[in-house]
């Protein structure tokens, strides 16, 4: 009777700790359209972004910025720039999904080795609109 109720116990302990986790399908987001809002002096910006596995493409400020993605486990990866310009771009950063849901996902950021000033932000996942990632046409 005492190990019945032992394992009673037990197994309620499991299933409590197993609703407050929070939901993780990484694998949903290693590819798509992404959009990031911060606020940064009390103004709000938005970057967007499109990652597609080991490429990301950011579109900030009517620029764009390629990095290369090194994926660690399903939840995290290493952006790393790829033409970097100053001793700040060279800088790997290192992003963990907390978690993800229909929406998008939370994650938390810091430049790879600093454990002091780590970040959090929220990704949404858009659909493109033409305008905003459309190629520019050459013409000869």
């Amino acid at each position: 009777m005492v190990l019945l109720k032992r394992f009673l116990v037990s197994s309620l302990f499991v299933c409590l700790l197993g609703c407050n986790l929070p939901e993780r399908n990484c694998s949903d987001y290693k590819n798509g359209d992404f959009e990031f809002s911060t606020t940064i002096n009390n103004e709000v910006i938005t970057s967007k972004f499109s990652r597609r596995d080991s490429i990301e493409i950011e579109y900030f400020e009517n620029k764009i910025d390629t990095s290369f993605v090194s994926w660690v486990s399903d939840c995290e990866f290493i952006l790393r720039k790829k033409n970097p310009t100053s001793s700040t771009d060279k800088k790997a950063i290192n992003m963990k999904i907390l978690s993800t849901s229909r929406k998008g996902y939370v994650f938390e950021f810091s430049i790879v080795g600093d454990k002091k000033n780590i970040f959090r932000g929220e990704a949404v996942k858009i659909k493109p609109k033409r305008t905003d990632f459309k190629r520019k046409s050459f013409k000869n």
